[in-house]
């Protein structure tokens, strides 16, 4: 998937969705480290790749909560 299909994919989520897909790509994440410690096939490139989209992920949580603060005030 390219980066911003993936980033409107990502925008179009509610903070409970982007929330779940953290704990997602942080189960995801371990695992990837778990398999590279191993020495089980090539990982790095995946690795980067969850560790970048996390921290999407963690930047549009972020976003949506000082929008959500913004409003109430």
């Amino acid at each position: 998937m390219k980066r911003n299909e993936q980033l409107e994919q990502l925008r179009d989520m509610n903070l409970s969705e982007l929330r779940d897909q953290a704990d997602a790509l942080k189960e995801s994440l371990f695992r990837l480290k778990f398999r590279k410690s191993l020495g089980v096939g090539d990982t790095i490139n995946d690795i980067r790749r969850e560790k970048k989209t996390l921290a999407r992920v963690f930047t549009l949580i972020r976003q949506k909560e000082s929008e959500a603060n913004e409003a109430q005030a």
